[in-house]
């Protein structure tokens, strides 16, 4: 499997909906307060950052936009990321 079909997957079968989840989890948090927070609203929005910036790789993806060189520095930095998260 090349690393750019290795990267779309794992951005659209974990990394993104490890956002999404993370997103809801939050909006039920400040729902429940009905307020939210300074560190809240800054969580959210980098979540939603987050979120964005791995969609744009998809399209990059998608359309050939990405040297091979990137999607391998890309899917190293995702993987150390996971592993990190995993041994937390």
């Amino acid at each position: 499997m090349k690393n750019s079909e290795k990267l779309k997957l794992l951005l659209e079968n974990e990394i993104i909906p490890d956002l999404e989840s993370a997103i809801d989890e939050l909006f039920s948090e400040i729902e429940k307060a009905k307020d939210v927070t300074k560190e809240q609203r800054g969580d959210l929005d980098e979540l939603h950052q987050m979120k964005d910036e791995f969609k744009e790789i998809l399209r990059e993806l998608d359309n050939n936009e990405l040297e091979e060189e990137e999607i391998h520095e890309i899917l190293e930095a995702l993987m150390e990321a996971k592993s990190d998260d995993i041994e937390s």
